[in-house]
């Protein structure tokens, strides 16, 4: 079976997206540290703690999904704007959109006794329409090390360019084994599925992905983080989130008033307390002080 390939963090944009294209899938090590690991853990393992396990087999039935993370974790927050990720994301990403937002996030924590969960697709969020592109950017930062037995992902490198009906024989299947402090890269368009549990302890890590501007999120980031939560972050993180255009008059808004309240034709950012330029470009003149975190 094809070992995933490794790189240091600080890697350049063109390496990474040459490999995420070629084998769908790569491990950057030890990107964050042991105390980072226990500030994050306290701030979510009371929202994993009582996370329910899945209901089926795709989901889990001896695993936990949490997400909302965007608002529940100030840690979370800094993995999703991590500069280098996104400098990689973006990178990938760019031949298809003009703007990257965020899918997903999502601790998934892989119990003891759990089997291995069905190999698929991530972009099939979307049915099957995208097989002419690549809509997805995906990382697993490990809260926990990842191992052979306690399930560490399973990846079928170089599988991207697959018809979806293609089925990995044994052989064609790696697991990504790393640190915990490490992240697993890997695209939209890779065959790959969580691990068999065999061990006595959980296997924990962090979904945290990103989509094409124009893309409907898997995770409805306006109900999970609306405008009054939003207001509280960062700029930056505001538009990953979505809250700014997709490309030009797409995502736009009229908001609610009296005749001549409001300008007719704003973007996102407008709901948050931006002044913006009216129309349809959604360009951001001037912040409103919600910079800071």
């Amino acid at each position: 079976m094809p070992d995933l390939k490794h790189f240091p963090v600080g890697t350049d944009a063109e390496t990474i997206s040459k490999v995420l294209d070629e084998d769908g899938a790569l491990i950057l090590d030890n990107v964050i540290s042991e105390d980072f690991i226990r500030e994050l853990r306290r701030e979510t393992d009371p929202y994993m703690d009582g996370t329910d396990n899945g209901v089926d087999d795709f989901t889990g039935r001896k695993t936990t999904r949490t997400g909302g993370l965007l608002m529940r974790s100030q840690r979370c927050r800094e993995l999703i704007a991590h500069a280098d990720i996104l400098d990689y994301s973006n990178a990938f990403l760019a031949p298809y959109c003009e703007r990257v937002q965020l899918h997903l996030t999502q601790i998934i924590r892989i119990r003891p006794g759990e089997t291995v969960q069905p190999i698929h697709r991530d972009k099939w969020a979307w049915g099957k329409h995208l097989s002419h592109l690549e809509p997805q950017f995906n990382t697993i930062w490990a809260l926990t090390d990842f191992t052979a037995e306690n399930g560490a992902t399973r990846v079928v490198s170089g599988s991207t360019k697959w018809p979806d009906d293609q089925h990995a024989t044994p052989d064609q299947i790696t697991q990504a084994e790393m640190k915990a402090g490490s992240v697993l890269i890997y695209s939209g368009s890779v065959f790959h599925s969580g691990g068999e549990n065999r061990s006595a302890g959980d296997r924990i890590g962090i979904n945290i992905t990103y989509t094409l501007g124009w893309l409907r999120q898997e995770e409805n980031q306006y109900l999970t983080c609306p405008p009054e939560l939003a207001k509280t972050l960062p700029l930056e993180l505001q538009e990953i989130a979505g809250y700014a255009m997709g490309q030009y008059a797409l995502g736009y808004y009229t908001p609610p008033g009296q005749p001549g309240e409001h300008p007719e034709v704003v973007p996102p950012q407008y709901a948050l307390g931006h002044a913006v330029a009216a129309g349809m470009t959604g360009d951001v003149e001037t912040a409103l002080g919600h910079e800071s975190s």
